[in-house]
């Protein structure tokens, strides 16, 4: 058995430096350039898009939109809950262009990322109608992380924490919603990524 696997042996290290290979080469015309530049992806993901230099909706203070978001939750009302959260628009013309993620080196699509905000947005609003729709969730207020991220015009606060009574002296605090996007004096929630 020795031997076998010796001879084997000899004869790849043969192969290899004689130019015996066979694995097949690409062609340098055979190969597919798939890396789009950042401009060019960013072009083709706003084509189509209404083009906004603000926020629309949303409320006009980090506050006013953490209690319009606990309001439409207790009620229920997907309709203003969406209007509460980024658009696809504002992300593309307002958010991405500025956001660490769609830059270097992390260098993400703004159709990947986009992909991900949106899914992760979609589980985290069902969890969160699942969980604590349609009930009285007696707000006793909200703490984000100190400060802000600065990008660009945007300031992005979070994560965020609301606190509800459950029974007299049992207060828990609980992360309801992702980043809390502002622009100019207007409000939204970047998605509803939630940990419930």
């Amino acid at each position: 058995m020795h031997r076998y696997a010796t001879i084997a042996l000899a004869l790849t290290i043969a192969a290899a430096t004689t130019g015996c290979d066979r694995t097949p080469r690409a062609d340098a015309s055979n190969v597919v350039d798939s890396v789009v530049p950042r401009e060019e992806a960013l072009r083709r993901f706003q084509s189509g898009l209404a083009r906004t230099d603000s926020l629309s909706g949303g409320a006009p203070s980090r506050d006013a939109l953490v209690r319009e978001f606990l309001r439409a939750l207790e009620a229920r009302d997907t309709a203003a809950l969406r209007t509460l959260l980024m658009t696809k628009a504002e992300y593309a013309w307002l958010y991405y262009p500025t956001n660490p993620q769609g830059l270097p080196p992390y260098d993400l699509s703004p159709a990947l990322y986009w992909f991900m905000i949106e899914g992760r947005s979609a589980q985290g609003l069902s969890q969160a109608l699942e969980a604590r729709g349609g009930q009285k969730l007696r707000y006793a207020g909200y703490t984000c992380d100190a400060g802000f991220s600065s990008e660009g015009e945007n300031r992005v606060y979070g994560p965020c924490l609301v606190r509800r009574v459950q029974a007299p002296g049992d207060t828990v605090a609980e992360r309801l919603f992702g980043p809390i996007l502002e622009r100019d004096g207007r409000f939204k929630f970047v998605s509803y990524a939630n940990r419930l």
